[in-house]
């Protein structure tokens, strides 16, 4: 399955959550697991996952927040540095999962 990229937005409020690129790839993950579970799946399926983020500084913070949602075992994953995402985001993290049988 393939997972377009999701920003921070709070589902219920449509806007992007109060914080930092950690807080936003926080929701960003929250967000791919919702998609994930729509499609039969859980975001640990997941075999690669890229993430977008407008300041190459905040890697650290948000690889904190990556391997804490994913604990010892985190899927592969590709950090890209951008110029802006939608909404004025500072993280957008897409996924390809693999489906279970």
């Amino acid at each position: 399955m393939f997972c377009s990229g999701q920003v921070g937005l709070d589902p219920a409020s449509g806007r992007l959550v109060d914080g930092g690129p950690g807080d936003q790839v926080r929701q960003c993950l929250e967000n791919l697991q919702a998609v994930a579970r729509a499609g039969g799946a859980e975001l640990s399926d997941a075999v690669r996952m890229t993430v977008y983020v407008t300041d190459m500084g905040a890697f650290g913070e948000v690889n904190e927040a990556y391997g804490a949602f994913f604990g010892a075992e985190p899927p592969a994953r590709v950090t890209i540095g951008v110029a802006a995402l939608p909404g004025g985001a500072d993280v957008e993290v897409d996924a390809v999962l693999a489906i279970p049988d």
